[in-house]
């Protein structure tokens, strides 16, 4: 048992002087180096900066609704920022209809909310999955981006999306760098 206490003693003896001798330097010179290297890790880093949380967009007027309309509007505009490739996403959290807030029935399909990211760009119904809004296949200190919206305003007085009310959807915009 004496010896087994003594031999792990010896043991422990070594590995502590073989570590204290891997920080220690001496040189016959007068000098000593020692080397020690450093490492950062950089992530994939991605910055959205968005100029508005809310955009107010235009009510129908009643000759617009006898006739069915689409009403455009500016949405917010962003900047994107990336260290490498990019991807900026669009997609509502509403399942299917906006939130409405009223006493009248208001029932609106979520895609009569549509999107581009050209003034006249082709517009596209938004939904409840990602789209992609907008891309870069380099790293941006700033690259500009703004989203356009148009409503589609159905004909009739008598449609559930025309009733009236507030209706509000929530859009979210998703930057990543993949």
């Amino acid at each position: 048992m004496n010896a087994t206490r003594f031999l792990a003693a010896m043991v422990l003896g070594t590995a502590i002087g073989v570590n204290q001798a891997n920080a220690q330097c001496s040189g016959n010179a007068g000098s000593c180096n020692s080397t020690n290297t450093v490492s950062a890790t950089v992530n994939a880093l991605v910055k959205l900066g968005m100029s508005a949380a809310t955009t107010t967009l235009s009510s129908p007027t009643a000759d617009q609704v006898d006739i069915g309309a689409n009403l455009a509007d500016a949405g917010p505009t962003f900047t994107v920022k990336a260290n490498r490739s990019w991807t900026l996403n669009i997609k509502t959290t509403n399942a299917s209809n906006w939130t409405y807030v009223g006493s009248n029935g208001g029932t609106k399909p979520i895609s009569d909310l549509t999107w581009s990211n050209a003034v006249a760009g082709t517009y596209v119904g938004i939904s409840s999955s990602d789209a992609l809004f907008l891309s870069g296949a380099s790293a941006t200190n700033g690259a500009a981006a703004q989203v356009f919206f148009k409503t589609v305003w159905a004909a009739g007085f008598t449609l559930p999306s025309n009733a009236p009310g507030v209706y509000s959807l929530p859009v979210v915009f998703t930057l990543s760098a993949p």
